[in-house]
């Protein structure tokens, strides 16, 4: 296999049983196809494989524990279930990569972490120094501290995040299902995909919502879009079962190979643009948008004509043009009370009425994304 680097997403369904708990026979065989390829180099004397495991299954494995029969729907239970499984998740691949003399270290992230530049660079700082130290990083999204607002909603949109951040040479999704079918799997007639090229290989396809065992968020459509997003941003992806992982690992047929469509973008664009949760927007006249969408400048005061929400400086807003349709992402470097007074001037006149601190872009262009062109 010619991927040095891969991120390995799992879903609940593939680690626990359907009443809730974790099933150590299931963790325990895909650590054993984990850990045979960890360290290796192919044979041909290249640098030893590393892998990223952004792994679910911590509300699921604290259901049992807490009398749960199922996946409670208010989020105070959600985090209460994750505060226990996640030590029970985490804890059970401690033992199973132990049998191999591996080691793992958890690294719990929240889109706050991943949008913000200091927590950006710190959390991707953490995992390459795991990976160097020959530890094994188990990844998954902080539920027992995230809110319904910051959040990234499903470990699949995680899992193409984190490929991108580590700059991961192939993502693998594991699933229940061994590929993306033209239908639903289990209707006669329908067929697996087996390469996906770019978005028009998709159309007309009717892609299913939920998984088999109904204890996780994701499913078929959170998998594609985070296939999309992983592609899109120049990284390869196999989407099959968690029966077929050695295959994948070791760069056989198996799945659905989605190829690449794009290229590596600057790492932080893509947390802004997929992963960030806006707090606010502000109105842009036609001729900021054309700078903001066309150009390369940052976003002045002059150019803005309203704002609305409550945010704070370094907080994720939308760039909106004036049919209220959103044009861009970034990050605003004033709060959204000081803003007001700032509207449809210039930095000159700003920094002549009420000091030099005000001479500077409401959105620096390092902190913006185009979302439509």
């Amino acid at each position: 296999m010619a991927a040095r680097r891969v991120v390995v997403k799992v879903g609940s369904s593939s680690l626990t049983t359907a009443g809730g708990g974790l099933d150590a026979d299931r963790v325990d065989a895909l650590v054993d196809a984990l850990a045979k390829i960890l360290g290796s180099s192919g044979g041909n004397g290249g640098p030893e494989k590393e892998i990223v495991l952004v792994s679910s299954g911590a509300i699921a494995a604290g259901l049992a524990p807490l009398g749960l029969d199922r996946r409670p729907r208010d989020l105070a239970r959600q985090q209460a279930a994750a505060s226990v499984g996640q030590g029970l998740l985490v804890a059970r691949y401690t033992a199973s990569f132990a049998r191999y003399g591996r080691r793992v270290g958890q690294v719990l992230l929240t889109t706050d972490d991943t949008s913000r530049r200091a927590h950006y660079r710190n959390a991707r700082r953490t995992l390459d120094q795991l990976l160097a130290m020959g530890a094994v990083p188990v990844v998954n999204e902080n539920d027992t501290v995230a809110t319904d607002e910051i959040r990234f909603g499903d470990n699949d949109r995680l899992a193409a995040l984190v490929a991108h951040l580590v700059r991961a040479d192939l993502l693998i999704l594991l699933s229940d299902v061994d590929g993306l079918y033209d239908g639903d799997p289990s209707t006669p007639g329908t067929s697996r995909i087996a390469e996906v090229s770019g978005p028009a290989d998709l159309e007309g396809v009717s892609i299913g919502s939920a998984g088999k065992a109904g204890v996780g968020t994701g499913g078929m459509v959170t998998k594609v879009e985070a296939a999309r997003i992983a592609a899109a941003a120049g990284i390869p992806v196999v989407l099959t079962s968690a029966s077929h992982a050695a295959d994948a690992l070791r760069g056989r047929t198996t799945g659905t190979y989605f190829h690449p469509t794009g290229r590596r973008s600057a790492d932080r664009l893509l947390w802004l643009a997929h992963a960030s949760t806006p707090r606010g927007a502000l109105t842009l006249d036609e001729g900021a948008v054309r700078a903001v969408v066309k150009g390369t400048g940052s976003l002045l005061p002059a150019g803005i004509a309203a704002v609305e929400g409550e945010f704070s400086a370094g907080d994720p807003v939308e760039l909106r043009d004036p049919a209220g349709r959103a044009v861009a992402r970034g990050l605003v470097t004033y709060d959204a009370g000081e803003i007001p007074q700032l509207l449809g001037r210039s930095t000159r006149d700003l920094a002549r009425d009420l000091g030099p601190g005000y001479e500077r872009e409401v959105v620096h262009r390092d902190d913006l994304v185009v979302l439509h062109r």
